[in-house]
């Protein structure tokens, strides 16, 4: 009879731990596997978009650029290059959207700041009013890192124009100032192809957002998640 228990009490085991190894392998496989889609000009809003590349499907990458950072350093495509990097439009004057986005910008600067993967990378859409010194000083109130994030001045038709050809965030002004730009509260997530991964609502930190608009809680685990992608 002890016998027989004792065997009774073995097949009880086996099952459970049978049963607990194949529910396992089932959630495995069953559990959705977390991707990063590539946003393409087709996807976004096409007020967005400029005209001209509209049509690009999966080929759209970030254009060429050369801009003046905070330091008064020249600043391209090819300092980010290899690099995932965060990129917004902002103006320092802004009084709406923009602080708030910026001390995002900054929540998000301290979360990656040892990581050498990934940088950040700030365009005034007012550049006549953000000159370098402008920009030096509301980087050191803001407690921007050099090296780390850029934000940075220039011409303000080619910054227009990399709004919409490249990052595809800025709505048109009126037709009669065509480069006076509405910029968005989009921050804009690139991988190291020059690929957009993805829209996050910059002046929101974990909170509910609207479809297809991420917040920044989802923006810090889609970074780590291109931390660990295999090109």
């Amino acid at each position: 009879m002890a016998l027989f228990s004792k065997r009774y009490r073995y097949l009880i085991v086996f099952f459970v731990l049978f049963s607990v190894v194949t529910i396992s392998a089932f959630y495995s496989v069953l559990k959705p596997i977390k991707t990063l889609p590539i946003i393409t000009p087709n996807d976004v809003n096409p007020e967005l978009v400029d005209s001209t590349v509209q049509h690009i499907a999966l080929e759209h990458t970030i254009g060429k650029f050369a801009f003046t950072n905070q330091n008064g350093q020249i600043i391209t495509e090819k300092d980010y290059e290899g690099k995932i990097y965060v990129a917004d439009f902002f103006f320092t004057t802004c009084q709406s959207i923009c602080p708030k986005m910026t001390n995002n910008m900054v929540w998000l600067q301290n979360k990656i700041k040892n990581n050498p993967k990934v940088k950040l990378l700030s365009f005034s859409v007012t550049p006549d009013i953000d000159s370098v010194p402008v920009l030096k000083a509301y980087a050191k109130k803001k407690g921007v890192m050099d090296g780390k994030w850029n934000l940075v001045t220039g011409d303000k038709k080619e910054i227009y124009y990399l709004a919409r050809k490249s990052f595809l965030v800025v709505k048109t002004g009126a037709p009669s100032a065509m480069y006076d730009m509405v910029h968005t509260e989009n921050f804009v997530l690139v991988d190291t192809q020059k690929r957009i991964r993805g829209f996050y609502d910059g002046t929101n930190l974990d909170g509910p957002t609207e479809p297809g608009i991420k917040n920044m809680q989802q923006l810090w685990e889609d970074i780590q998640f291109l931390c660990q992608e295999k090109e």
